[in-house]
């Protein structure tokens, strides 16, 4: 068996009461690795949440991210959670803080909390599969932009930051994207704020690969958190044959990867999944 090479490493990931970064947490658990969760719970003003019933859905996003670390613990494995809205600026120190009194320094960050919010530039008041949409405003701007691009940059930066204070001389950055590069109609905040991390992951790549540190971008498929409905997916399908919708283990299982042993040459990459 391949050894990652994650035994004892520290890993902080955002977003991870439920979805991929909770799956991301159990997996880097799994591998030996310390995890420190941060998510914030949303009610039922949820943007997320399709104008028709996903009270499944949406109860997984209520979640408190003691369940996961309840699951890991469980196991074996050591973690620790804090409810943070990384959209205030103070939490990114304070988070970073509180992980390395309950775990150690921060050797992995995962970048994978985002705020959505379905946007337009047209007169809409939902897409085609019922999901609420906005005019796109200055508030709905700045809030996509404050949690999808302004928290990944602040904690790069206080990753960084600490990680060359210690000396250190192995880190590993993994940012989650959803391919806005090119544009994403009736999502268009989001898509803009996720390029913003894109470029924001590259720059760090570029930066930090003397001291060590990898940072890469991962691109998941539509991934079944449980707001892909029956007809969602048949229309996925269609894409073409190379598309499916993804699990959040599969996606889970990419971000180990970029942050093992075997993936210390890789760097500045953007993986996108089909």
């Amino acid at each position: 068996m391949i050894d990652p090479g994650l035994q004892g490493r520290v890993a902080l990931v955002t977003g991870a009461n439920q979805g991929i970064g909770a799956a991301t947490a159990r997996a880097l658990a799994a591998q030996g690795a310390a995890v420190f969760l941060t998510y914030l719970r949303l009610g039922d003003d949820d943007p997320g949440v399709l104008a028709t019933d996903l009270s499944a859905y949406a109860a997984a996003r209520a979640q408190p991210g003691e369940v996961v670390v309840a699951e890991i613990v469980g196991a074996g494995g050591r973690a620790e959670a804090w409810e943070a809205d990384l959209a205030d600026p103070a939490v990114i120190p304070a988070l970073l803080d509180r992980c390395e009194a309950a775990l150690g320094p921060v050797e992995i960050l995962v970048n994978n909390a985002d705020a959505w919010a379905g946007d337009t530039f047209l007169a809409a008041a939902s897409d085609r599969f019922g999901r609420r949409l906005s005019p796109v405003t200055a508030t709905g701007h700045d809030r996509a932009f404050a949690v999808n691009a302004r928290a990944p940059a602040l904690l790069i930066a206080e990753f960084a930051r600490r990680h060359l204070v210690r000396g250190a001389d192995w880190g590993r950055i993994v940012g989650l994207t959803t391919g806005g590069a090119a544009g994403f109609p009736e999502e268009v905040t989001y898509g803009a704020s996720k390029n913003a991390l894109e470029s924001y992951t590259r720059a760090a790549a570029g930066e930090l690969g003397r001291h060590g540190v990898t940072a890469n971008i991962v691109c998941p498929p539509a991934t079944d958190t449980g707001w892909i409905t029956p007809e969602m997916a048949s229309a996925m399908a269609e894409t073409g044959p190379l598309y499916h919708v993804g699990q959040p283990e599969e996606v889970a299982e990419l971000i180990v990867f970029l942050c093992s042993h075997q993936a210390r040459f890789l760097t500045g990459e953007t993986l996108t999944m089909r």
